[in-house]
Order: structure tokens, then C-alpha cells, then sequence
């Protein structure tokens, strides 16, 4: 025994020692990790990814989250999926609840244990809670918020409007001072097993199979050769398993109690010794992968996951001695079955290979291809294929039941990428493909498997499938989390008759399933940390789904909303000719230019031609339009053109710039017919100053109160009179209903009817400017000419010669 492996004994006994017949107390820990992410907003179909990474020797994680969403959890399921805010938490990989079958209605602190698979919660204002080791296993977690889910988060919008929310979060990992103890409290002490290579022959006595072709064999125990527990009492211990094994086993020894009972009438024999083991967390009697009464048989894992196992043993029936003094004492050890290099399998007998990554030159990471080493393939090319690899043994000795395994493996920072599995032959394929993380894959143990059309993993979010026949096998596994993947391909052929053409294989990484069935762009980001890039396809207006299969607008939908969007623009037609009639050349060419800037826009907006860039059309809609609308106030104001085409200007300047900035956004609308009415206004105020000056503001300023009153009075009802005699009323109310019309359309306009009311917005937005251009009347106010011709007259009287 080593100097390290004496004192960890001593450190081990000393804890044992202490704890017997004492109250546990509360372990210390310290904080391994601590992310703050800040205050984010998520507009309608947004999503945030947050990546935890949680060490084996981790002993909780907390996560604190706030948010300004308001919802009911009772009333969940009046809210629609795709407005729905929700959370969700995946072991591997980032989440993916668009496929989601299942109903929202738990809160995230209520049902967030046993998270063995993704879960998805409704999203609420607080969310605090505290994740031990004996909920949820060390590894990489991925927490998922989301604003709307379903096949239209993902279709490309005209305009993106609904209710948005914003959450902060704080997310602490913490582990144990001692990394020999766990729990939830960190009071568990944990007995390490080191393993040994031990003699073959005089291993396989303690196994009840017989492993002739065994190259390695491990015998772990630990470094205590005896443990003792009261009833009830666990003792647990630990097991990394590095490499894929056949099997390891759980052996108990030496049972027996620690003194000669008083009542001798049961033996060390009656006594149960159950043994519960999990992988990746601690096990108890009500969450465990596997159970057994090591007094009466060895627990035996067949094909175990590679990575860290959890052993506890608790004696039971000891209540049947009937004194509680006495303890059971016994030695655990655990034999680990490995195959030679390139076997596997019963009796080591199937073939193994390991695949080498080749990365592909392209504009997105993490995209590669695999292919065995050492077969003789083709580095060219991404296809290999099987039958050089088939093994010539069967399982367990069945005909036509041969496997052959690859394990692949998938980097740090690419679980956002997809596995794609392909096999294609000239004839029937007579394979079947399994798949399973951490390990060789089974007919019992599998995460994916496609076996034909009918059999198949059709249950799951994260699997696949494409175009699959008799000749050909398509699928993908989505998000594929990091580690070792091993795949088991079960040969079927029986027949004598070989076959006409060689099967091929292809297993890549890739970025997004089908490049998006052609109906969208790959497109890839990274989570909050940076450290992972997921890939997302954003798909066209017709199309979304993660792969942009699901068809939202058919062809007939998508020809009628693009005759509307383009043909309502016509409407423009209405005030550029008036503008045109009146010989208002500005304004004329404004709505002309303004409604083929938005006709050619909408064209590009909807995939029909775009005569120029996106962004450029974009911002000529927006620009000329916001120009078209102010114009109209401007034009209704009778100045002089000096100043309108200095207030032209300044509002050509300031639209620019709210159109280059963020044209979409609803606020511009009431922006817009803010800056439209101030500029009528100015007009006014201006006019109303100039004409009207001297009867307001005399040259001998009176105090008479009576005699000011009458002059403002004077004033008003001139101002009225002017107003009223200005503009044609029918008209102006006619306008104003038609722009009340607009507003309304606009308020109205969601990702779905977005073409019915924005079109009617076209119609009724340059209807109104039509009535307003006809509202204003071409009068001659006769208020101009009178004081004139009273100044003539009073020129002419002193003209006259004066007799002195």
C-alpha cells in the first residue's frame, strides 16, 4: 500500500468513526462556478440558451431567476403555444421543445426532480431552487428560455410583433470541501473503489458466467477490506469506468455481524444486503438503475455507460436480532469485464471500431464526417462500407443476429450540432441501427434506434427521420450531446445468396437536418457562456419546424398574400394624381415614389423580385412613406414655400434617420403623426402671426379691459372663419376617418394577418391623405385686400393739395 492510498485511509476510517452513533452534521462546500446573466429581453420567438457545467465531485446547483412575466399557471392552456413563455432543462444538449406532446401545466419548482430527460415548464416571475447530486447527474446542463414555441418560430416574418418578456439570472455551482462526501448536505461519506488488474482465472470463480476470451479483467474494491452499517444505515461507494466494458459486477464477502448476537436464532444468511446502483448520482431505495440482494446473488450490469457509478448497500431485516448494537460487517468488490482491442460483445466475439474525425473546410464549426480507422476507406469521402466490418459471429450463438459497433465521438462545444446516419445499397438493407450515449447500444438499451418503417424511435424530439425505403436509411439525432456515441449495427441477412450490391454508410456531424429542406438558411450562434454554438434554421415565409418541413402558407395562400401586399399599393394613385391636378409637384412625386418604393419592397419581402438589396428597398418603403404622411399635414398649412421647404428638410432628416435606425417598430406610426401635426401647427401658428398681427397687437396699446377683450374676441372669430372657410370639412372628416382606419389596421397586424391588414393599411393610410389633399379649399381671403385698399384710400386723401 502506497504512502497516498495509507493516509486516504486513515482520513476514510476517521470519518467512518466519527459518524457512527453521531449525529450527521451539515457538510462544508465551496462555490465551483457563479454566472450572473444579465438583464435580456426575449421578443416574440426568441430563445437564450444557458450552459451549466457541473464537475463529478459537484454537490448542488442553484439557480435563482427573475422575470416580468405575469402568467397563470391554472390557466395555461388558454395561452397559445407560440406566445407561450416557457423553460426547459436538458442533460447533454441544448433543448428543443418545438416537438413538445405533452401539456404544460406544472411549475418548474414543483416538478423539477428526476431529470432524466428534457422537461419543459411554463415560465414564471420567480424561480428559485436548489439541484443536488441526488437529483441530477455531473455533466453539461443546458437551460432553455423561450418566447413561443412550435413550427412558426422559426418561419421568417414580415413584421415580429407580440408580447415580449425579460429575465435575469443567477446560476452558483457548489461542491463539497471533502470530495469524499456527498448528499444534500454534504454529510455522505463516499468510498472510492480502486481497481486493479487482477488474475483472470482466479476472477472469473466470482462471476457466475464464464469469459474465456477475457483479455482484461479489473477488480475494484475499497480501501477499506471491511464495511460495517447498523439497519437501514447505507454505505456508499464509487466506480469510474473509463473505457466501454462488457459488464461490471457487484460481489459481497465475508458477511457477518460485528458481535455474537443474543438471539441465535437467525444467521449472518437471513440478513438482506441490498445494493442499489445509478449512474452519474447517488442512488436510494426510491431512484436507482439497478437493484439486488448481494446475500443472495451478485448484482451483473450488462454493456455499463462510461463515466461514474454510484454503489450503496443498506442492510435490512436486522430488526430480527433484536439488538441494536449489532451491525453488519461485510466486503464489497466489483469486477470489470473488458473485451481485447476491436472486440465486444458476449464472449468477446462482435466487432468494434473506433471512428477518426475528419473536420470539413465551411463557414460554420464543428461540421465533420467519420470514417473507421484503419479499414481502408476513402478520406475523400464521408462514405465507407459495411460488409468489411460485418462480424462472423453471432449473439449468444442466434443466427442471423450478428452486431457490429462504432463509437464516435462528439467534441466539447458541439452539442448544437446532429448527428446524421445514412445507409443506402442497391438492395433491401438488412441492417438495423441503434444508437446510445456513453455505450455499446442493445435491443434493450438504446436511446435511438430505427429497425423499418414501423419500428422505429418515433417517440422522441431528438430523432429524425427522412425519406427512409426498403434501400435506404435517412435520420438524425438532433442536438447530439457531447461524449461518446456508440452505434450497433444488427445484421439480419440469414440467406445464403449473397448480396447483389455492397451497403454504404456515411455518420457526420452536421449543423442543420436536410440544410433546412431547402426552404430556409443554416444559420448558428453560441449560448450565454460562448462556449457552445447550436445551429437553427431560419426559414422562408412559407415554411418552418426546425428543418422548414412544415408548410404554414401553400402556394395559392402565399400568390394571395403577395397580390395584396403588392396590387394595395396602387392606392397611392389617389393623392399623387390630386397632388398632380393642383399642380403640387413635390407631393406628387412623393406618393409616386412612395407607393412603388412599397410595392417593390413588399416583391422582395415576399420572395416574387427584388430590384434592388432587401435593406435598401426596405428602407425606401419606410422612409417615403413616413415622408408621405408628414407631407400631407404640411400641405394642409398655407405658408410661404420658403419655410416649407425649410421644415421639408428638417423632416427629411429626422425620417431618414428613424428609417435607417429601426423602421419596424409600432412607435414610428405615433412618432410620425406627432412630427406631421407639429409641422401643421408651426404652419399655422406662422400664417396665423403674419396675417393677423395687427388686430391683435395694435400700435397705441390700450388699457382698456373691455376694448382687449373685443379684439380677442375679433381674433378668435376671425381664426375660426378662416379655418372653417379654409378647408372643406366633409373632406377632413372623410380623411380622419380613413386615418382612424389605419391605426386600427395597424394595431391589428400580427405574424399571421400581417398581409390581410397591413394591405388594408396601404389602402386606407393613402385614402386618408387623398381626402386631406381634398380638403383644403383655394380661396382668396378677403382679409388680405382690406387693409390694403384702406391704405390706398388714406394715401390718396393725403395726397390731395392743402390750403393753409
Amino acid at each position: 500500500m502506497t504512502f497516498f492510498n495509507l493516509i486516504l485511509s486513515v482520513m476514510l476510517l476517521f470519518i467512518l468513526l466519527s459518524s457512527n452513533g453521531e449525529p450527521i452534521t451539515k457538510g462544508e462546500t465551496f462555490i465551483v462556478s457563479s454566472f450572473s446573466y444579465p438583464h435580456t429581453r426575449l421578443r416574440p420567438f426568441d430563445l437564450r440558451y444557458i450552459r451549466v457545467d457541473l464537475p463529478p465531485w459537484f454537490s448542488a446547483m442553484s439557480i435563482a431567476l427573475n422575470s416580468d412575466v405575469d402568467l397563470d399557471v391554472s390557466r395555461i392552456e388558454r395561452v397559445p403555444m407560440s406566445t407561450l413563455p416557457i423553460i426547459c432543462f436538458r442533460d447533454g444538449g441544448p433543448p428543443l421543445p418545438d416537438a413538445l406532446n405533452i401539456t404544460l401545466k406544472d411549475s418548474a419548482v414543483s416538478g423539477i426532480n428526476g431529470l432524466d430527460v428534457e422537461q419543459c415548464f411554463p415560465m414564471q416571475k420567480n424561480i428559485t431552487m436548489k439541484l443536488t447530486n441526488n437529483q441530477i447527474s455531473p455533466g453539461v446542463w443546458f437551460i432553455g428560455l423561450f418566447n413561443g414555441i412550435g413550427p412558426t418560430r422559426t418561419q421568417s416574418k414580415m413584421i415580429i410583433r407580440g408580447p415580449a418578456y425579460s429575465f435575469a439570472a443567477n446560476i452558483t455551482v457548489e461542491a463539497c470541501t471533502n470530495s469524499m462526501m456527498m448528499g444534500d448536505f454534504c454529510n455522505s461519506p463516499v468510498y472510492p473503489f480502486s481497481c486493479t488488474t487482477s488474475d483472470v482465472n482466479n476472477a472469473l470463480k466470482a462471476t457466475t458466467v464464464i469469459k474465456p476470451v477475457l483479455e482484461n479483467l479489473m477488480t475494484c474494491k475499497s480501501n477499506f477490506k471491511t464495511s460495517c452499517a447498523h439497519e437501514g444505515v447505507p454505505n456508499v461507494f464509487s466506480l469510474d469506468i473509463i473505457n466501454v466494458a462488457e459488464a461490471f459486477t457487484v460481489t459481497a464477502s465475508d458477511i457477518k455481524f460485528n458481535i455474537t448476537p443474543s438471539n441465535n436464532t437467525s444467521g449472518a444468511t437471513d440478513v438482506g444486503l441490498m445494493c442499489f446502483v445509478r449512474h452519474g448520482s447517488m442512488p436510494s431505495v426510491t431512484s436507482y438503475d439497478y437493484s439486488s440482494d448481494l446475500n443472495k446473488v451478485p448484482l451483473v450490469i450488462h454493456s455499463p455507460l462510461i463515466g461514474r457509478w454510484y454503489i450503496t448497500i443498506v442492510p435490512i431485516n436486522l430488526i430480527k436480532m433484536q439488538d441494536s448494537n449489532v451491525t453488519v460487517c461485510y466486503s464489497v468488490k466489483s469486477h470489470v469485464l473488458e473485451c481485447p482491442l476491436g472486440k465486444t460483445g458476449p464472449n468477446c466475439t462482435m466487432d468494434i471500431y473506433m471512428l477518426q474525425t475528419y473536420v470539413r473546410r465551411g463557414p460554420t464549426p464543428f461540421e465533420s464526417y467519420y470514417l473507421p480507422v484503419g479499414a481502408g476507406t476513402s478520406y475523400a469521402s464521408a462514405n465507407f462500407p459495411l460488409e468489411p466490418l460485418l462480424s462472423n459471429s453471432s449473439y449468444n450463438g442466434e443466427p442471423g443476429n450478428i452486431w457490429t459497433y462504432l463509437l464516435l465521438d462528439i467534441p466539447r462545444g458541439a452539442a448544437g450540432g446532429n448527428i446524421h446516419v445514412q445507409l443506402s445499397s442497391d438492395v433491401k438493407i438488412d441492417y438495423e441501427v441503434y444508437a446510445r450515449f456513453g455505450g455499446l447500444p442493445s435491443l434493450i438499451s438504446r436511446d435511438y434506434y430505427y429497425a423499418n418503417k414501423t419500428m422505429r424511435s418515433n417517440t422522441s424530439m431528438f430523432f429524425m427521420l427522412y425519406d427512409s425505403s426498403d434501400d435506404k436509411i435517412n435520420f438524425y439525432i438532433m442536438y447530439a450531446r457531447e461524449g461518446t456515441w456508440g452505434f450497433g449495427l444488427r445484421h439480419l441477412n440469414t440467406s445464403i445468396v449473397p448480396a447483389k450490391g455492397p451497403t454504404v454508410m456515411s455518420l457526420s456531424l452536421e449543423r442543420c437536418p436536410k440544410h433546412c429542406s431547402s426552404h430556409g438558411d443554416c444559420k448558428f450562434s453560441f449560448d450565454a457562456s460562448g462556449l457552445t454554438s447550436y445551429s437553427f434554421c431560419s426559414c422562408d415565409r412559407n415554411h418552418g419546424g426546425i428543418d422548414c418541413s412544415v408548410e404554414i402558407v401553400t402556394h395559392q395562400g402565399h400568390v394571395r398574400q403577395s397580390f395584396f401586399l403588392i396590387v394595395s399599393n396602387t392606392a397611392a394613385i389617389l393623392p399623387a394624381y390630386w397632388a398632380l391636378r393642383q399642380k403640387a409637384l413635390a407631393e406628387w412625386v412623393l406618393f409616386t415614389s412612395s407607393g412603388i418604393a412599397s410595392g417593390l419592397y413588399h416583391a422582395c419581402d415576399v420572395g416574387a423580385w427584388c430590384a434592388l438589396s432587401f435593406n435598401v428597398l426596405q428602407f425606401m418603403d419606410f422612409w417615403l412613406s413616413f415622408m408621405a404622411v408628414i407631407s400631407t399635414f404640411l400641405y394642409l398649412a398655407t405658408i410661404d414655400e420658403v419655410l416649407k421647404r425649410a421644415i421639408h428638410t428638417a423632416v427629411a432628416i429626422l425620417t431618414a434617420l428613424m428609417a435607417v435606425t429601426n423602421a419596424t417598430r409600432s412607435s414610428n406610426v405615433v412618432l410620425v403623426m406627432v412630427i406631421g401635426a407639429l409641422g401643421l401647427l408651426i404652419g399655422w401658428v406662422i400664417e396665423m402671426s403674419t396675417k393677423y398681427r395687427s388686430l391683435s397687437f395694435s400700435v397705441r396699446f390700450s388699457f382698456d379691459f373691455s376694448h382687449s377683450l373685443h379684439v380677442i374676441k375679433r381674433w378668435l372669430c376671425n381664426l375660426v372663419g378662416s379655418l372653417l372657410r379654409r378647408y372643406h370639412w366633409p373632406f377632413a372628416l372623410a380623411g380622419f376617418s380613413a386615418l382612424s382606419m389605419a391605426i386600427v389596421s395597424w394595431t391589428l397586424e400580427t405574424s399571421e394577418s400581417y398581409w390581410f391588414w397591413h394591405s388594408f393599411w396601404h389602402i386606407t393610410i393613402y385614402t386618408s391623405s387623398f381626402f386631406f389633399l381634398c380638403s383644403k379649399a383655394n380661396i382668396v381671403d378677403s382679409e388680405n385686400q382690406l387693409p390694403a385698399n384702406g391704405n390706398y384710400e388714406l394715401t390718396h386723401q393725403d395726397s390731395l393739395p392743402r390750403n393753409g
